[in-house]
């Protein structure tokens, strides 16, 4: 039994026990397999896949290698791209003392304990490199705290974020530090990671050319997944087709969250495609947005809007087509009511384009903000009252019915303030037929009143 002592044999201090309880623990750690992300982690820049950008010749990253003097920076790139991998290659190349923190699980408390170590060493004379993982999730306080320790050489920070730094990290922290964006991982950076895994072990992915193709669609640029995905098909140990592989590991989820970035940048880009004229890509965007689980309402709206900000007047039926196609999605629900919005938005895609309107009104609101409480012209207001009309209200007006042309060319804005154009239709759509009456109508101002 653990605990007792052999006849004879000398007595162990419990100090000696606990130091070979930790030993014992230890290479029983060593000895579990390691995921195979983990044991192909890249351990020099030559090595990282899809960033050349960063690590080739002249990049950011492969200069502070090279000059070993490595700054504060924050790495902002989608999940699998390389964040963890190239911090640690970083801290590698130099001689300051590594720290890693993830925002996750840390909170005041872990940052204070991190922060007195680092001082301490500084006042020994070596410097703490701080890898903080997640950034983002720091709250507002949590990332103030950052700010003196790195204005004042105490950490060197490096910051790994999947969210972009402009909404959820502090201007002030963004000033301290230098930004590093990362690229999703294409398939040509993908196909590198497999092949060096299959070097690796010795053996070919028991995939079909197919199969193949398909695992790094599923991956969606994230060459940890695509790692995972790769060990559980050597572990199948059978060729796979793509029924097999679809069988064996689940689609990657999309990146989309419907409170966060890519939730802006999907509708930004359905929006620019519609205006760009282009259907196909509009309808790929709504796709992608309605799997990720958008409110199809959300879209509706957005629909409504480009009718009125993109279309306008060449196009009046546009927000007829929008607001049926918002009501037909309230009645039928999902699935069925969202090809109502699709076809709203092929509607919206191929129609003429005109922003005339939306300019219009923007216009307009400047002009009325700068000329503050001009009144109307006298001879336009209603004269109900005797004063009124002894003081002028009324007099002068013209029934535009009354003339032959049914219009009468009068002076509609204030007294005090010259004509002006805020609406300038554009030669597309119904709007060119606007265009011709507003000239007809000018010419026929200018004949009357000069």
């Amino acid at each position: 039994m653990r605990g007792c002592r052999v006849p004879g044999a000398p007595v162990a201090s419990v100090q000696d026990q606990m130091v070979s309880d930790l030993f014992a623990q230890t290479i029983a750690v060593e000895d579990m397999p390691r995921p195979l992300a983990d044991r192909m982690r890249p351990q020099v820049l030559d090595d990282v896949v899809g960033q050349a950008h960063l690590t080739g010749p002249g990049g950011v990253l492969r200069r502070m290698v090279e000059q070993r003097k490595i700054s504060s920076i924050i790495l902002w790139g989608p999940p699998g791209c390389g964040k963890t991998t190239l911090a640690r290659i970083l801290a590698d190349h130099t001689d300051l003392h590594f720290e890693q923190i993830s925002a996750i699980f840390s909170g005041v408390a872990d940052l204070r304990k991190v922060f007195d170590a680092a001082r301490l060493r500084r006042s020994q004379g070596r410097g703490t490199l701080l890898f903080v993982d997640e950034i983002h999730r720091f709250n507002k306080s949590q990332q103030d705290a950052f700010l003196p320790v790195v204005e004042d050489g105490t950490i060197t920070l490096i910051g790994a974020t999947t969210e972009n730094p402009s909404f959820e990290l502090n201007p002030a922290l963004m000033s301290r530090a230098q930004l590093v964006v990362l690229k999703r991982l294409d398939d040509e950076a993908i196909e590198a990671l497999l092949c060096r895994t299959e070097s690796d072990a010795g053996q070919a992915l028991p995939l079909t050319v197919e199969a193949r193709e398909a695992l790094k669609a599923m991956a969606d640029g994230d060459g940890r997944y695509a790692l995972t995905m790769a060990e559980q098909v050597f572990e199948q140990g059978r060729e796979l087709d793509i029924e097999g592989l679809s069988s064996l590991v689940s689609r990657r989820a999309p990146l989309y969250d419907k409170a966060d970035d890519g939730h802006y940048n999907l509708i930004s880009a359905l929006h620019k495609s519609v205006r760009g004229s282009d259907p196909q890509a509009a309808l790929y965007w709504l796709c992608r947005m309605l799997q990720g689980g958008e409110d199809p309402r959300f879209i509706a709206r957005r629909l409504v809007r480009m009718a009125s900000e993109d279309i306008g007047l060449a196009d009046p039926q546009a927000l007829t087509v929008t607001l049926a196609a918002w009501d037909t999605y309230e009645r039928l629900g999902s699935p069925e009511g969202e090809l109502t919005l699709a076809q709203a938005l092929i509607y919206l895609a191929t129609a003429p384009k005109s922003n005339a309107a939306y300019m219009a009104y923007n216009s307009a609101q400047q002009a009325a903000c700068d000329t503050g409480s001009l009144m109307p012209p006298a001879h336009i207001l209603n004269a109900p009252t005797r004063l009124m009309k002894d003081v002028g209200y009324g007099q002068g007006y013209q029934y535009d019915h009354d003339t032959p042309e049914g219009f009468s060319g009068q002076d509609y804005f204030p007294e005090g303030m010259k004509r002006r154009e805020f609406y300038n239709p554009v030669e597309r759509g119904f709007e060119r037929d606007i265009a011709k009456r507003l000239e007809y109508w000018d010419k026929l101002r200018e004949k009357k009143h000069g």
